[in-house]
């Protein structure tokens, strides 16, 4: 993976169209901005009940968006990265619908997990509730299936996503068939989506446990073999993302972001420069995200063990969230609306900190010199607001934050200040040789950080008064040291 910052975004959400859009654009007005480009799911259909998550085949692409040829071109121009939706299928898909038809006599019936599956001699009140869940259901759906036969599925996210037994072998062979298309189309890097969740045994919390790791290096394997790199998408602990950083190619640094509005939110470093100091040095960091703003990530663990942040503290982030949002992201959190993570407040993240361009400038410095590569979402490049039209239409929290552009608003867009300031620092960001280099975290005072990466003799600084709050990056290269400033 290319040390310069990623696209990540939804094809038609962005573009209006698809892949050949996507490619004029990168071309063109976004010509030599990106490194790579995240392609969120763009497989049948890509809007399903849960924007593409939810793949009815996840090897065909929507023919609304284009072919396999079309990403082919697209991965001549920069690298991919696809999602490996390794957890759930559609229960629309065929595999799914000969199970139905044909019950348990079905080739696939053991593709697909069912409550007697993982707790064949039935399950105790104690073993439910030990179960780790993202959202406030039960991870089950009673179904009758048109076999006339009456199946618990176990469904993590919601009933029309489907969890796989990730150790059956016909569930294989339909995961090695989406590696060998991805490898087929020029796809360098996979993202392993909801793979905490892939393995599921009785007693335990079924996310996250011994048996996922050895799932997850088995699936590395394969995929390195291919040529393929891995990203693994897991909120949890702190320390547990160091420890699976460890194990795997690429891991997300999802702590980042809050811990940058915090410091922002309280004038306080020491919370962010703690985490710079031992965060993963194999992340893909970002501020926002096609899902919501996480805070699991800056939590205590289920024993009790300190998080980043206190709950105190964390109590204070959401609500200052909702309160710079003028109460939006409240309309999109929580109970307030539905298919949405417990551990997550929907807001984009310009929104989240009231508008303040000043600010989101800041919080995109820190990102980009944070240990890692860099990944900035399509709403976060254009200076988005909260799509409360999208909101009210869907009435799913997270869509606030995935708003669909035409042509017309990319071009009005690219013309803001805003945007064309955070262009600069991408680049600036992409070419400087330090980034190479090792970096260094330092707290002047109670209300300054310094980050500063090293390369031979190439420098640079980012200084940042978070009382002020402004920001410097100063270093080798260009005419005198200052080379940005907010």
């Amino acid at each position: 993976m290319k040390n310069q910052v990623q696209l990540i975004t939804y094809i038609d959400r962005l573009t209006g169209g698809g892949f050949r859009e996507l490619n004029d654009l990168l071309r063109g007005q976004l010509s030599n901005v990106f490194g790579g480009v995240h392609l969120l799911p763009f497989f049948t259909p890509i809007d399903g009940a849960d924007a593409g998550f939810d793949p009815i085949d996840h090897t065909e692409v929507d023919s609304r968006l284009g072919t396999w040829e079309d990403i082919r071109t697209l991965s001549g121009a920069v690298e991919i990265i696809a999602d490996l939706i390794v957890n759930h299928v559609s229960s629309s898909c065929p595999q799914f619908l000969d199970f139905s038809k044909k019950g348990s006599a079905s080739e696939f019936a053991g593709m697909f997990l069912t409550m007697d599956t993982v707790f064949p001699d039935g399950a105790r009140e104690a073993d439910i509730l030990n179960i780790y869940r993202p959202r406030p259901t039960l991870p089950f759906t009673p179904v009758k299936l048109l076999s006339g036969e009456k199946k618990m599925l176990w469904t993590t996210f919601n009933p029309e996503q489907v969890d796989i037994n990730v150790r059956n072998p016909q569930a294989q062979a339909y995961l090695d068939s989406i590696l060998k298309q991805f490898q087929d189309s020029g796809i360098k890097a996979i993202r392993l989506d909801a793979v905490g969740y892939a393995i599921k045994k009785p007693g335990t919390s079924c996310f996250i446990i011994p048996e996922t790791f050895g799932f997850i290096d088995e699936l590395t394997e394969k995929a390195r073999k291919m040529g393929i790199e891995v990203l693994v998408e897991i909120h949890s602990y702190y320390k547990k993302q160091i420890e699976i950083a460890r194990r795997v190619d690429w891991v997300y640094d999802f702590a980042l972001p809050p811990l940058v509005l915090h410091a922002l939110f309280e004038h306080d470093p020491y919370p962010l420069a703690k985490w710079l100091e031992i965060s993963p040095r194999n992340a893909v960091t970002v501020l926002d995200t096609h899902d919501g703003i996480g805070v699991i990530d800056v939590g205590a663990d289920s024993n009790g063990e300190p998080g980043l942040l206190s709950p105190e503290q964390i109590d204070n982030l959401v609500e200052t969230i909702h309160k710079r949002s003028n109460g939006q992201s409240k309309q999109a959190t929580g109970a307030a609306a539905n298919n949405l993570d417990l551990y997550q407040v929907n807001c984009t993240f310009l929104d989240a900190l009231g508008g303040s361009e000043n600010e989101y400038l800041i919080a995109r410095a820190l990102q980009f010199f944070a240990p890692g590569i860099p990944q900035v979402y399509y709403i976060g490049l254009l200076g988005g607001r909260n799509d409360m039209e999208l909101l009210a239409r869907s009435s799913v929290g997270r869509d606030i934050n995935r708003h669909y552009y035409n042509s017309e608003e990319i071009k009005e867009a690219m013309n803001q200040s805003l945007v064309k300031k955070q262009i600069q620092l991408i680049r600036l960001r992409n070419s400087h040789p330090a980034f190479a280099g090792q970096v260094n975290v330092d707290v002047p005072t109670n209300h300054e950080i310094e980050i500063t990466w090293k390369l031979d003799k190439e420098w640079i600084r980012l200084y940042v008064d978070l009382s002020v709050p402004s920001a410097s990056i100063t270093g080798t290269g260009g005419t005198g040291e200052l080379l940005y400033s907010v």
